[in-house]
């Protein structure tokens, strides 16, 4: 009886111990896998950090927006990286400012009779949008440095997010730029001061580019692929949307042409341009190529031709994905984006029709923003995983 006692304590003993071993393996590669970066936890959090910068340079441009139609973006009239941080502080340096203001072609021709009061807002307004600059590129910089170190990027995500790191700085300079194109003097020119309709363009669009990156990349890091069947129409459905997301941009990028030449003010009725579908001055300008970007009658009509067509676009998008099976999200993505190009347009004459008022002007870029935003959702919705 003692044997069979000592036999059974023996079996016991020795299945503990494999029970131990086994457990001691099993924790001891989980926390391997844990530790393994980067991981689907460490992209969620990469992912997050894009979306937030996304978010950031989504400020930048509205405020960018409120500065040109506050015409306050000449008010500084040099730049610096850090001195021009601290503002002026006592009456003696506002007088300086101001007298450097006063020496450039803005306050000579249109600005002669402003008070230092006045000059004080179109400043902040300026001074503001540079600061926001600044947050923007230390939001990009500071979290990828410490991403880096921690080893959170892959190979493929070290090389974004050097060129994203790399485009803030290249933003930051073609502000200036474009800046600079304000300042100088035209004698040759009766028009007033503004800035570059070309260069307007070029940092709306590197704007645009850098949260268009930003917000893909991030949205791919955080967002779980659906899993679809790969059919003839879900092809076809895929090409369709990301050439509707070239139109949305197209017809953003577009809107910087109209803000440089004021060509939002030239006909104020909608759906015909004064009394006629085509203005008698729609190619006023030799060589005929010369209207699409320096004619405001010409700005103006094309904007609204690219903002008709990516309306269309995007409502033949959202009735052709009604014939496929989608996910869930993928179809509340197109619906959003449906939504948002009708509003953008009623956003777009409501502007036109009450020539221009900055708070309506205003949501009607920020609505541009939002809609390529949609577009960019849905694209990442429908995205096809490598295998």
């Amino acid at each position: 009886m003692l044997t069979v006692w000592r036999t059974h304590l023996r079996q016991w003993v020795l299945k503990r111990g494999q029970t131990t071993s086994t457990l001691a393996v099993e924790t001891g590669t989980s926390q391997s896998a844990a530790a393994t970066v980067p991981n689907a936890a460490t992209n969620r959090i990469v992912g997050k950090w894009l979306v937030g910068c996304s978010g950031l340079v989504l400020g930048a441009v509205v405020l960018g927006g409120v500065t040109r139609l506050t015409e306050s973006g000449l008010s500084m009239v040099d730049w610096h990286l850090v001195k021009e941080m601290k503002p002026p502080q006592s009456q003696a340096e506002w007088e300086a400012e101001f007298a450097k203001y006063q020496q450039f072609p803005e306050f000579k021709i249109l600005n002669h009779d402003m008070t230092l009061t006045e000059f004080k807002f179109i400043f902040y307004m300026e001074w503001g949008h540079r600061m926001w600059g600044r947050l923007v590129g230390l939001a990009y910089i500071l979290p990828t440095m410490y991403f880096w170190r921690k080893g959170y990027f892959t190979r493929s995500m070290k090389g974004r997010v050097l060129g994203l790191c790399g485009f803030v700085f290249f933003q930051g300079l073609l502000g200036w730029y474009m800046v600079k194109s304000g300042l100088e003097e035209k004698p040759e020119s009766y028009d007033i001061p503004r800035v570059s309709q070309y260069r307007l363009a070029s940092h709306l669009g590197s704007a645009l580019l850098l949260y268009c990156a930003s917000l893909w990349t991030g949205l791919t890091l955080m967002l779980t692929p659906n899993q679809f069947v790969e059919t003839r129409r879900l092809a076809q459905l895929r090409r369709f949307a990301k050439g509707t997301g070239g139109l949305v941009f197209l017809t953003a990028l577009s809107g910087a042409f109209v803000a440089g030449l004021d060509a939002g003010l030239v006909y104020n009725s909608f759906p015909k341009m004064g009394d006629r579908w085509i203005p008698d001055d729609l190619l006023a300008f030799s060589p005929a190529l010369k209207n699409v970007f320096e004619n405001p009658t010409t700005v103006q009509f094309d904007h609204r031709i690219l903002a008709i067509s990516s309306l269309a676009a995007i409502t033949g998008l959202y009735f052709y994905s009604r014939r496929l099976l989608l996910p869930r999200r993928a179809k509340i993505a197109i619906g959003c984006l449906t939504a948002m190009a009708y509003t953008q347009v009623a956003l777009g004459i409501s502007t036109l029709l009450l020539y221009v008022p900055t708070p309506l002007a205003a949501t009607h870029q920020s609505g541009s923003v939002a809609l390529l935003t949609f577009a960019i959702w849905v694209l990442a919705e429908l995205r096809r995983v490598a295998k």
